[in-house]
């Protein structure tokens, strides 16, 4: 698998490349690092979310659970015995005031956010890395762009 510098693209072929990727990522995140998720609707941010906190939850020789969009209810918490993650959805919210109601940065020195649909936050949090999954022109294919995080 290629490495990823700074801003890198990285091919999502397949569902097992996205396990792949997500392994490689767990590795480098810690609390206080802050994950934009960007990307069409299927295009797989979820899945690569779940992969992530599945492989946190393996590590740590923990029961996997089943990670699911919080699209209704918006944050979905793990706590993965010292390491909270958040994993936020914003795709229902239509203003930067409900994104200010929510405070997601309250707790991000002592927790990893994983934030998806982040396109109404305004002030960008530090230690941010931003992911943009895209489909190919076959939408069978699909690549992320990683920004922020060495590999």
């Amino acid at each position: 698998m290629p490495t990823a510098i700074r801003s890198d693209i990285v091919s999502l072929s397949s569902e097992k490349k996205t396990e792949e990727l997500a392994i490689k990522f767990s590795k480098k995140l810690k609390p206080g690092i802050t994950v934009f998720l960007y990307g069409e609707m299927g295009v797989g941010k979820t899945t690569f979310i779940r992969y992530l906190i599945n492989r946190f939850q393996k590590e740590n020789e923990l029961k996997l659970t089943e990670v699911t969009s919080p699209t209704f209810n918006l944050l979905n918490v793990y706590q993965v015995n010292q390491t909270k993650i958040n994993h936020y959805d914003l795709f229902r919210l239509k203003s930067v005031e409900e994104i200010e109601n929510l405070d997601l940065f309250e707790d991000n020195l002592s927790a990893i956010s994983l934030i998806e649909w982040p396109q109404l936050i305004k002030k960008k949090p530090k230690n941010l890395v931003e992911l943009t999954f895209e489909y190919g022109k076959d939408y069978q294919t699909r690549t992320v762009q990683i920004k922020g995080l060495n590999l």
